[in-house]
């Protein structure tokens, strides 16, 4: 059996309470994870191209308020 397979058949016998507890700490660490690849991207400048585009359509009075 699989380190995954014995994950999920541990948490097949999780109480209510404790799957809760263990979906918000996943949920934690999959935004925090996600953050942290956000800010690599911008530090690596994989994200200066979108920026670009968008303040060039503000520029361009490409905008609305929503």
């Amino acid at each position: 059996m699989s380190t995954i397979e014995q994950i999920e058949t541990a948490i097949l016998t999780l109480a209510p309470a404790e799957f809760q507890r263990l979906r918000q700490w996943f949920s934690d660490v999959d935004y925090q994870r996600w953050d942290e690849q956000l800010e690599q991207d911008v530090a690596d400048g994989k994200l200066d191209t979108l920026a670009a585009e968008a303040i060039a359509e503000f520029n361009a009075g490409h905008c609305r308020e929503i």
